[in-house]
């Protein structure tokens, strides 16, 4: 029997079994939900031991359990460690969703609930694919580790210190992951590059309290006005962070990775024009895809102080804050970033007004060659399934947990996604297309065989 006849065949009871998965809310964030995250870690465990998978562990950690299974009857082949996630985001607003998050519903192609694309869909996927394999050949091509965790959402806090100690026993020549997407329907790709992250807070002092403005104004040091020229200092008229040593490790466009841009054909003014604006802006000399792909940035997301209820009110404020995140790519360090932004914070500060900064979460980029054989192999698969080979690209976000499989097992990682930007995880009426959810088993069977 072939694969496509084998996945038609098992399609509905699959649906069925991803369902009574979906249905477990297990959101990682509300401690309320504790005992639902457990329950969908021990659902897992009785599902990946009716695929045929063996020595199928559950290791506690300070949070949430992360579940380990293998199956290693390849000698001389490659091992694959298989990694993704069972935890969920909150569901609020409810209002929002059309049928409830943990009531799955097939509409339209679509199957609705939260978790549906991320992640639980996507995990879902691999082990059906690997189950078919079993049950079609008896074993393996190459040899199978899945390491799926319950803190994703809330990120992998506990995760890292549990692949440190055990890297023997994850050891891989690659890590698979799927919780990425496609470029558009119909157009699948890999993503070589996540960036990095680093954050902090800014605080701007002035006098011991509110001051009248008839009465001081132009005599004392504004909060908002230092804090606002303080804030311009950090980009130049040109988009650049003006910071120094913040480009410290920031890696040249390679000519393959321009390429594998250009051939996404990503059109600027649709947009610029789905999106409202009079036009779109960024460090200049390079293009949109380029600038949230794989260059760093420094972004406000919030400037706060003063007065803000309705009318007016003559006040000199006294404080004023901010909130800032910087995107990383290549070999910025965070630590170096945040201490860097704070240096020049602290020598643009206007006289008169105290700062105080506080640095806050950090992560490394993740970045790989795309160029790598077994990227090669899974371009090649997406390509013998959707009729068009993956291309690469960099994606803008962070999945920090990246970084630590590259560094900590020394593995390449493919990020070999089949969700959709538009399939509205984190947000209500969250799905995933089965169209995708077809398509991605017989991709991920046909990467197994060839890889």
């Amino acid at each position: 029997m072939s694969y496509e006849t084998y996945f038609q065949t098992e399609r509905e009871a699959q649906l069925v079994e991803l369902k009574e998965w979906l249905a477990i809310p297990s959101i990682s964030a509300l401690s309320v939900h504790k005992e639902d995250v457990n329950s969908a870690a021990h659902w897992l465990m009785d599902t990946l031991k009716r695929a045929g998978l063996e020595n199928i562990e559950i290791h506690p950690t300070a949070g949430h359990p992360v579940i380990y299974a293998d199956y290693l009857h390849a000698p001389g082949k490659p091992t694959i460690l298989v990694y993704g996630h069972y935890d969920v985001q909150p569901v609020d607003p409810l209002h929002l969703w059309t049928t409830p998050p943990f009531e799955p519903e097939i509409r339209d192609g679509k199957l609705y609930a939260r978790g549906a694309t991320d992640d639980k869909g996507q995990v879902f996927m691999h082990i059906k694919a690997i189950e078919a394999i079993l049950k079609q050949e008896g074993t393996l091509p190459v040899n199978i580790k899945l390491c799926i965790e319950g803190e994703e959402e809330i990120g992998s806090v506990n995760l890292p210190p549990f692949l440190e100690a055990s890297k023997d026993k994850l050891a891989a020549d690659a890590v698979l992951v799927s919780d990425t997407a496609l470029l558009e329907r119909g157009r699948p790709a890999i993503c070589t590059g996540l960036r990095g992250l680093c954050s902090l807070e800014v605080s701007v002092n002035t006098a011991l309290t509110d001051l009248h403005s008839g009465s001081y104004g132009g005599g004392v040091p504004n909060a908002l006005h230092a804090l606002v020229s303080l804030l311009s200092s950090l980009h130049d008229g040109n988009g650049r962070v003006a910071v120094d040593g913040f480009y410290d490790g920031v890696p040249d466009l390679s000519p393959l990775l321009c390429e594998e841009f250009a051939k996404q054909g990503v059109n600027e003014e649709k947009i610029r024009e789905a999106l409202g604006l009079e036009q779109l802006y960024g460090e200049e000399g390079y293009s949109f895809v380029e600038r949230v792909g794989a260059r760093p940035t420094l972004e406000l997301n919030g400037v706060y102080g003063g007065f803000q209820g309705e009318g007016s009110k003559t006040v000199i404020p006294k404080e004023a804050h901010a909130k800032i995140t910087c995107r990383l790519v290549g070999d910025q360090d965070p630590q170096h970033i945040l201490d860097v932004v704070e240096a020049h914070l602290k020598a643009n500060i206007q006289a008169g007004a105290k700062l105080h900064v506080k640095q806050m979460e950090k992560a490394r980029a993740f970045n790989i060659d795309p160029s790598n054989p077994i990227l090669q192999t899974a371009a090649d698969a997406f390509g013998k399934v959707y009729g068009t080979r993956a291309l690469f690209t960099k994606d803008g976000g962070s999945i920090p947990i990246m970084e630590s499989f590259s560094r900590i097992l020394k593995a390449p990682v493919v990020l070999m996604g089949f969700g959709l930007d538009d399939e509205n995880l984190h947000a209500p009426d969250e799905h995933f297309n089965l169209e995708n959810f077809d398509k991605g088993l017989l991709t991920i069977v046909e990467f197994l065989k060839t890889v």
